[in-house]
């Protein structure tokens, strides 16, 4: 199928032309007839599958220059709301739309500027209910709706900010709902705010015939050595090491560079310029490894990544999946590498738990070149025994033998 099947007028067209995209995704197919039929549409598909372009469309089509707020876009993270407006500014370059992305972490004075001025607002909802409660922003002309990744701004505890925000909208308008996945509280809030919502869902985009998943069952001190070891001897695309804790996520970091690995990080503690300027080094290659918390797992679209490396394993099997959705993309293979020490055992359970049907090998820890390590006190040691090479095959923990999962 081609986008010209799917009746779009001849300026979306020549919007779609301009990309460079000929053939559309299989939620672009299944859920923009819907979106141009003015319909309210539950959108069930993975991260990157294109859904920014199925909502684009709707606001594209509907949206007029010069006339005030019209569309919302609500998105749970920063980045997010930041990659959606480039997205939309992309998309709208013939109609010279005025997009603005609002969100904390920055000054609201520039953006109360802005809020003045534009047609469409893609934003963070802590920030819009601060400017709803300082009456910088009005909602009463928006025709569109858009709640983008709405199953992450579940798990981030943004409900009941979504449902004012939804509130303070007209109730005749159109409302868009996108996620990986659709849970009950997204459908208990559909339900409540949304007219006769169609579903569109597509499969995912992860390929389990490319995707390979293994783990190493080591010793808590052996974690990094083990990291540090495997990142230096893969060579292919690039690389995603996820932590649980920012603070974790900065040691792990550090320690890679003083490995010599080229790795950045980023997470909620960060100032958004700087994590802004990690991710674009990220996405043009200009570093091979990113270490993030799960702001970085939803939403961004990071392309050739080969290998996920779970550091620490998350609470939440759903965060655990849509870590690894992150490889094995568009045809390509990828791996997940899980390092597991005892107190990530309760987690990965409940992974295998949930996710029976994922097979997910045990490695024998390989043996291990010295390293350097930075203390979290920033003194460097050096971790080495006598030999100064390890033969370390840990058969004690609970997924210890050659058990496959």
């Amino acid at each position: 199928m081609k986008f010209e099947d799917l009746n779009l007028g001849p300026e979306l067209i020549k919007a779609i032309n301009k990309l460079g995209l000929t053939e559309p995704t299989e939620i672009q197919e299944k859920s923009i007839p819907l979106i141009l039929e003015r319909k309210d549409v539950i959108g069930e598909s993975a991260t990157g599958s294109g859904k920014t372009l199925a909502f684009g469309c709707g606001i594209l089509d509907q949206v007029v220059p010069n006339r005030g707020l019209q569309a919302l876009v609500l998105a749970p993270t920063r980045e997010l709301a930041e990659q959606i407006k480039d997205s939309l500014n992309n998309f709208s370059y013939n109609r010279k739309l005025k997009i603005i992305a609002v969100y904390g972490g920055v000054s609201m004075n520039n953006q109360i500027q802005g809020l003045k001025k534009s047609e469409v607002v893609v934003a963070t909802p802590g920030r819009l209910l601060d400017h709803l409660n300082q009456r910088t922003i009005n909602l009463s002309q928006v025709k569109l709706l858009v709640l983008d990744e709405a199953d992450r701004m579940l798990d981030m505890g943004f409900i009941k900010s979504v449902e004012k925000i939804m509130q303070n909208c007209p109730k005749r308008r159109q409302t868009l709902f996108f996620g990986a996945t659709i849970p009950s509280d997204i459908k208990d809030l559909a339900n409540k705010y949304m007219n006769n919502p169609v579903k569109a869902s597509a499969e995912k985009l992860v390929d389990p015939s490319k995707l390979k998943q293994v783990y190493y069952n080591v010793n808590r001190g052996l974690k990094l050595p083990l990291l540090v070891n495997l990142l230096q001897h893969e060579k292919s695309g690039l690389a995603m090491v996820f932590c649980n804790m920012r603070i974790n996520t900065d040691f792990v970091a550090n320690n890679l560079r003083a490995n010599k690995i080229d790795a950045t990080s980023i997470h909620g503690g960060l100032a958004q310029n700087k994590r802004t300027k990690m991710i674009d080094m990220f996405n043009n290659s200009k570093v091979n490894v990113l270490v993030c918390t799960d702001v970085a797992s939803r939403g961004l679209h990071i392309e050739n990544v080969s290998h996920i490396y779970n550091y620490e394993i998350p609470k939440d099997p759903k965060d655990y999946v849509h870590r690894i959705g992150r490889t094995a993309r568009a045809g390509e293979s990828g791996i997940v590498v899980n390092l597991l020490s005892e107190q990530d055992h309760d987690n990965f359970s409940r992974v295998i738990k949930d996710y029976s049907s994922f097979n997910i090998e045990k490695i024998n820890t390989p043996r291990l070149d010295r390293i350097t390590i930075l203390k979290k006190n920033n003194l460097k040691n050096n971790f080495r025994r006598p030999e100064g090479r390890f033969n370390h095959n840990d058969k004690r923990g609970r997924f210890g033998g050659n058990k496959r999962w």
